[in-house]
């Protein structure tokens, strides 16, 4: 899916928010990200706490659409969803993009002008 395809609504975007306010959550990510196809036994060994509470902080963060999992034979494998950050990021930064932008494009016609 192209991601400026993909579009959160309001409810889906306080998921995100929310998922991402968790320091462990976001440890998660990270070591995710740094280890596509991961399994839940490799987050285990990375945190000081039960199975069970990995596997809450993993269901937070499939329900916010930030990881996605695959099932291969009797294990998960665990992969980042960046897409959702990135509609975030849309969100706020396009005008700003758009803007900047306009101002690069001024000042080179400046700089071309004057040489």
């Amino acid at each position: 899916m192209r991601d400026d395809l993909y579009q959160l609504n309001e409810a889906a975007t306080d998921a995100v928010f929310q998922a991402l306010a968790n320091r462990e959550r976001r440890r998660m990510l990270d070591l995710i990200r740094g280890n596509p196809g991961c399994i839940v036994a490799d987050l285990l060994s990375a945190f000081e706490m039960s199975r069970i509470g990995v596997l809450k902080h993993l269901r937070v963060l499939e329900e916010a659409d930030l990881v996605v999992s695959e099932k291969a034979g009797r294990e998960r494998r665990l992969y980042v969803n960046t897409l959702p950050l990135r509609a975030i990021h849309r969100r706020w930064s396009d005008e700003f993009d758009d803007f900047w932008a306009g101002k690069l494009l001024d000042l080179k016609d400046k700089i071309e002008a004057g040489s």
